[in-house]
């Protein structure tokens, strides 16, 4: 597919899209409001992609951690004076 430039003439971008594929049906954004809804991704550093080869596995781990973090924000309370 060529797009034209601003000046008219067509640029030097390729269609790169293979024949087979046909969006001739496709719905402009339908996934959009899925994932806004809860999509983040998080990249793992490849010296722990041992211990976290997948997204189960960060899952859990965080799930182990979640109640520490959370008791850690929780604010304290100062003790009350006689």
């Amino acid at each position: 597919m060529r797009k034209k430039n601003n000046l008219g003439g067509e640029s030097d971008e390729r269609d790169t899209m293979r024949r087979e594929y046909d969006f001739s049906g496709a719905v402009r954004g339908i996934t959009a409001a899925r994932y806004i809804e809860g999509t983040n991704v998080v990249v793992v550093g490849r010296d722990i992609l041992d211990v976290f080869p997948d997204s189960a596995s960060v899952n859990k781990a965080l799930r182990a951690l979640a109640p520490l973090i959370r008791h850690s924000r929780e604010p304290r309370t100062k003790p009350k004076s006689i």
